[in-house]
């Protein structure tokens, strides 16, 4: 991203010191300079026009309420309020994400996603799961239980870790780690040696 001239940050400085002040024209004016680009930032990450319209009705809020806390010196306005922007997207993304948190539930995934497959369902669903469940299997328990939680059970990073007593820095690695020797295995290459 091209860095802005120091008069248009200075602009765009004065018009978020306007919004902080409750300017009814400054804000305005900020929200029209700027509702593009949170629109569309907020529409590329959530992929649906309703969220995105409450992503941004909610990052201009934001913006008013910690207008005094902006810092001209350490970003420009727009990349300040496109950070806001690409927060508070993320959140409103992983807040409308079913979310199982009954445990027996997780630990019923966990068995049925690495267990033996006794579906009675179609011969290429059957194939295409058995083989699945094979490339889970190439991958060490541990790994494998993160990539269900992860990617079936729908669990974050930090919800792995709880669930597995395990530092988050292990279980992203562990998720990440499992994912990749996955594609590899689709993709036609040898997987590596199981990780623990």
């Amino acid at each position: 991203m091209p860095r802005l001239p120091r008069a248009d940050r200075a602009a765009d400085a004065s018009l978020l010191a306007g919004l902080a002040l409750a300017d009814p024209q400054a804000a305005d004016a900020f929200v029209r300079r700027f509702q593009g680009a949170v629109f569309g930032l907020a529409l590329s990450i959530t992929r649906d026009p309703g969220l995105a319209e409450d992503v941004s009705q909610e990052v201009f809020v934001k913006a008013w309420r910690a207008a005094d806390s902006y810092d001209i010196r350490r970003a420009s306005v727009l990349t300040w309020l496109l950070t806001i922007t690409r927060n508070t997207a993320i959140d409103a993304v992983r807040a409308r994400r079913p979310v199982p948190t009954d445990g027996e539930f997780l630990d019923q995934l966990v068995e049925d996603t690495l267990g033996s497959p006794d579906l009675a369902e179609t011969t290429a669903h059957r194939l295409e799961t058995e083989r699945a469940v094979q490339r889970l299997h190439q991958l060490s328990p541990s790994q494998a239980r993160a990539v269900v939680l992860a990617v079936v059970g729908g669990c974050t990073a930090r919800e792995v870790s709880e669930r597995e007593q395990i530092p988050l820095g292990t279980a992203k690695t562990r998720i990440r780690d499992g994912l990749q020797r996955l594609r590899a295995a689709y993709a036609g290459s040898d997987p590596e040696e199981v990780i623990p």
